[in-house]
């Protein structure tokens, strides 16, 4: 029977490539510096220079550029200078967008300076696009050969890292560590690299050199219209949906981009819904300045980039030769929500223009009289009038106004007279339109419409793309949200809240956040029964206890929504005197905040917890930072839309609310973060109501999925975990250790694991199922049925922990389990009691010194009751052994490791059993021992050594030349190095230059 190998998922994609997409095909080797048809003339160059230099001129001809210039061009790119691959790579993609700058003098003997470009963005059949398999690349002593890389005009643009599916080893988080690998040991290709791309066959997805593992992710469509049919291999949609021709070049030129802050500079790619998404809204764009002026509405939920979306169309928006320069102008009914999308957009930088945040009414009708162009960032309340009417700002048909979550505020058209004045005043929509008589409206949401009270289609017109839940979450973009209902005891009816928060809604609608304090009415009554003294007691000692209960079992961060700033206040006050070490008297530190608005008339005892928007930006970005003291956030109306904290994982609820606002709140907890399974949403206040008027909504707009999920569904998911994990001890009463005495238990542990070990595939199947326990326990818990299950996951996850502890092979890949940091280690005190577990130890095996594997060691693991963890332990002891022994000798280090997994394979295939394989193990274990004095009879120190094996490796030296020589050699060698480098040499390229050219010439002397 033929295996599936790597070769054929090579292949099948290089198949893709040149017959289904038009790309021109050529095999590494044949192109190398020795190879049939050269294209470099060394091992480190990875620019295709003679097809860069005749794409420069194709592409330039407008600008008759000489010889000289084009060289000029070619030494721009191939000198990025920094020492910060990031830093290079951001240069590169800035010169690949706007063009090469040169001066040059012209034929004409005149100096001209222009920007050359380096891909045909118009004509995208006018690049060149290459695929190329085994590129070997020889780089600071190091060779690597990437499996394909995508050049475009001689540019090596993309890398594609494949896994052979058949291998259960060969994953696509291992195709992720091998290009981790790559960018640290050949870092130059890299320099110019747009989209990096992972398979093993079966899964393929595409991320950025700065994507960690949860943000490669796949693409799901070929033609754009409909998702790619779950039969075809991911690797094949991947390839025909981005790297068609035109696809790739849009993507380049206006889907990726950079987004920078204080800490840090991130490389962004456009998501696949984000990319039709905003070449649909430009489509409806164009098409509505012509006619309707009504483009349409975004609906992309809550989490899924849906601020980045709006990016990407402002950036390619103001490009469109069709719109001659527009103006954007981008509206919110939120300060806090405007601050926020313009600190998003003043950090990306896909935009050509900088944006510009409106301060004042008068700061408006200044910005907007200009002649064309811009980005512009205003609030809609700006747009208010005493007088019934709007001044004309511009009459220009190519202003596109994009309402982002600006709901209710975005259909005001109707007239209210007051009847002591008797002045008329209109929604603040009208006015926006009397002031922009000729532009264009398109809608951004996080949120379904509700089509109840607004006539939605009436302002901006139909959907133009919809991205519900259901996709975000089986996209990874977003991850599950569960509802928790712990009710206080409340002297009101929630239906009467309901009804009240109804009334405050209308009373407050459209008025900016200070406004709403002047409110008095029916809502200071709840407010005071909601914020009773009793009442914030009761929530603060069960917020403690739950946060607590939670953080011992996956890290994060938590916010707490309050009704008023009293209360918040108040709830602060109380958690402080149950948890006094919580709080801080320094604003950088402590671990509770609360985080409002207000004024020096607020009173001294408000005064810490007021901040200006300067400050409250810094401690956004404090909380944002997952590692940060600062873990739970008390809040009213701050940080509930637009703000984004990956780590956050709970949300507590007291506060009235409904609709899109419930929506947008409850979405602050679905946020990718590392191995995160879900967020949790912990309701006080009884809105299981208004969540389910909300989500019938969500559905009646053609949603589709749930977006929150009540906890009852962890639990049950946990129980089902916990029911596949107890059948891996069927028939073996691992209880006892609960009640067992000390000695029991430690009698327990190794045969529990020797237990796991001896079924069919067991560790790697038991180590899967416990995290899944595990992630499921982290959503369920605090619960009753959680502590029940407590212990016993305890113990499961205490085995899963020793087995990963004491059988991976140091150095070598690790497992997806122990890359899940969001999740804690769940030991019970039960299992904590007995400290840290040593396999070795509760075998009743002294634990060796891994330098020596003695002869009286080794016959004890031969004896050892439990096979398999021989088998486990005296591996890892070996592998251990491999990589310190002969760390710097990698001939021998290839040799034994080659042995050992040699051994392992014919275990794991089942062609030798426990007792066969330990003796292979124990005469492996031999021969590296005897291996240790080899050194000494040559007479060689250990660098000496490394280098005598490294010439040896060569057929046929040792017999030509003779042993004498060869150590001889290998001496000079040693010595030469050693005098030859300083500490940073393996940066320097002048440095190993000079080494190459030594080395040669001492191995020509001998006639090596």
């Amino acid at each position: 029977m033929k295996r599936i190998v790597e070769q054929d998922i090579e292949d099948a994609a290089l198949d893709i490539l040149q017959n289904d997409l038009g790309y021109e095909y050529a095999y590494g080797p044949d192109i190398a510096p020795d190879g049939e048809t050269p294209l470099r003339s060394k091992w480190d160059d990875v620019i295709l220079v003679d097809k860069l230099r005749a794409a420069i001129i194709q592409i330039n001809k407008d600008l008759d550029l000489t010889d000289e210039a084009v060289e000029e061009v070619i030494k721009k790119l191939k000198r990025l200078s920094s020492k910060l691959l990031l830093k290079n790579n951001e240069k590169f993609h800035t010169f690949l967008i706007e063009g090469v700058p040169i001066e040059f003098r012209n034929k004409k003997g005149k100096i001209q300076s222009e920007y050359v470009q380096l891909i045909d963005f118009k004509n995208p059949k006018n690049n060149q696009f290459l695929a190329v398999n085994q590129f070997t690349i020889i780089e600071n002593n190091k060779n690597r050969r990437p499996d394909i890389i995508i050049f475009i005009n001689g540019l090596p643009i993309s890398v594609i890292e494949l896994k052979n599916p058949a291998d259960e080893k060969a994953t696509i988080e291992s195709a992720y560590k091998q290009l981790e690998t790559y960018k640290d040991q050949i870092s130059t290709i890299f320099n110019y690299n747009e989209l990096l791309v992972i398979s093993d066959g079966t899964y393929a997805q595409a991320g950025t050199l700065t994507s960690p593992k949860e943000w490669f992710l796949p693409w799901k469509t070929i033609d754009g219209k409909e998702p790619a049919p779950k039969s075809l291999p991911q690797l094949q949609v991947l390839l025909e949906g981005m790297f068609k021709k035109e696809i790739l070049i849009d993507l380049i030129k206006y889907f990726i981009t950079f987004s920078k802050d204080r800490k840090k500079t991130i490389k962004i790619l456009a998501g696949n819904h984000q990319y039709y998404a905003t070449n649909k809204a430009i489509k409806r764009t164009i098409k509505a300045i012509e006619g309707s002026r009504k483009a349409g509405i975004v609906w992309h939920t809550q989490g899924s980039g849906k601020s980045l979306t709006l990016a990407f169309y402002s950036g390619k928006l103001q490009q469109q030769e069709e719109l001659n320069n527009p103006t954007l102008i981008v509206i919110t009914d939120r300060n806090d929500l405007d601050d926020q999308l313009f600190n998003t957009f003043s950090t990306i930088e896909c935009l050509r223009e900088k944006p510009i945040q409106i301060t004042s009414k008068e700061d408006l009708k200044e910005k907007l009289k200009r002649a064309s162009g811009g980005i512009i960032f205003t609030t809609i309340q700006k747009f208010g009038s005493d007088t019934g009417k709007f001044e004309v700002l511009s009459k220009r048909e190519n202003i596109i106004v994009a309402a982002d979550e600006a709901h209710r505020t975005q259909y005001g058209f109707k007239a209210k007279t007051d009847q002591k004045t008797g002045k008329t005043k209109y929604g603040f929509a009208k006015y926006l339109r009397d002031a922009l008589p000729n532009a264009s409206f398109i809608g951004f949401t996080g949120t379904p419409i509700d089509f109840e009270d607004k006539s939605t289609r009436a302002v901006f017109g139909d959907y133009i793309d919809v991205y519900d839940i259901e996709q975000a979450v089986e996209d990874k973009r977003t991850v599950r949200i569960y509802y928790e209902s712990r009710l206080a005891k409340l002297d009101l009816k929630p239906s009467h809240i309901a009804h009240l928060d109804k009334e405050f809604e209308e009373v407050t609608e459209g008025e900016e956040q200070d406004k709403r304090e002047k409110l008095k009415s029916d809502w200071a009554r709840v407010e005071a029964i909601v914020g009773s003294d009793t009442r914030i007691k009761q929530i603060a000692k069960d917020i403690v206890n739950h946060f607590e209960a939670r953080q011992k079992v996956i890290e994060g961060k938590a916010m707490v929504v309050c009704m008023s700033r009293r209360i918040a206040v108040e709830l602060y006050d109380e958690i402080a005197k149950i948890r006094p070490k919580w709080v801080n008297k320094e604003d950088d530190k402590g671990l509770m905040k609360v985080i409002m608005t207000g004024s020096a008339s607020d009173g001294p005892e408000w005064q810490k917890h007021i901040r200006d928007k300067r400050r409250r930006r810094e401690l956004g970005e404090i909380f944002k930072d997952s590692e940060s003291e600062f873990k739970l956030a008390i809040v009213r109306d701050m940080w509930l839309t637009g703000f984004d904290v990956p780590s956050l994982n709970t949300l507590y609820i007291d506060k009235p609310m409904k609709g899109h606002g419930l929506m947008q709140a409850i979405a602050r907890v679905n946020r990718v973060y590392k191995d995160k399974e879900g967020g949790l949403i912990v309701d006080y206040l009884g809105i299981a109501q208004e969540l389910k008027k909300a989500l019938s909504n969500y559905t009646k707009s053609g949603g589709k999925g749930k977006p929150t999920f009540d906890q009852s569904e962890a639990i049950a998911i946990m129980q089902e975990k916990y029911e596949i994990v107890s059948q891996f001890f069927h028939r073996f009463d691992y209880k006892k250790f609960f009640s067992g005495t000390a000695k029991e238990k430690m009698q327990i542990i190794p045969a529990a694991i020797e237990h796991v070990l001896m079924q069919k595939d067991g560790k790697k199947r038991y180590v899967r199922e416990v995290v899944g326990l595990t992630k499921a326990y982290a959503l369920a818990v605090p619960s009753e049925e959680a502590e029940k299950l407590r212990d016993e996951i305890g113990f499961f996850q205490a085995i899963k922990a020793s087995i990963v502890k004491n059988t991976e092979v140091q150095g070598k890949q690790k497992t997806d389990t122990e890359l899940n940091s969001a999740i804690k280690q769940i030991v019970s005190k039960a299992v904590s009691s007995e400290g840290v577990i040593d396999v070795f130890e509760v075998a009743g095996i002294k634990k060796p010194e891994i330098s020596v594997l003695s002869d009286s060691f080794l016959e004890e693991v031969k004896g050892m009751k439990h096979k398999n963890l021989a088998f486990e332990a005296l591996k890892k002891l070996l592998a251990d052994q491999i990589r310190i022994r002969f760390k710097y000798n990698k001939i021998r280090n290839k040799k034994f490791s080659e042995m050992l997994e040699e051994a392992i394979r014919k275990y794991q295939n089942r062609s030798i059993d426990s007792a066969q394989v330990i003796q292979e193990l124990i005469e492996l274990a031999h021969k590296i021992r005897d291996d240790k004095n080899r050194g000494k009879e040559l007479g060689l120190s250990p660098e000496e050594e490394a280098f005598y094996d490294a010439l040896d490796d060569h057929d046929g030296a040792l017999e030509i030349l003779g042993e004498d020589v060869m150590k001889q050699i290998a001496r000079e060698l040693t010595e030469l190095v050693r005098k030859n480098t300083s500490i940073d040499w393996t940066l320097r390229e002048a440095v190993q230059a000079k080494l190459r050219v030594m080395i040669k010439r001492l191995l020509r002397k001998y006639g090596y």
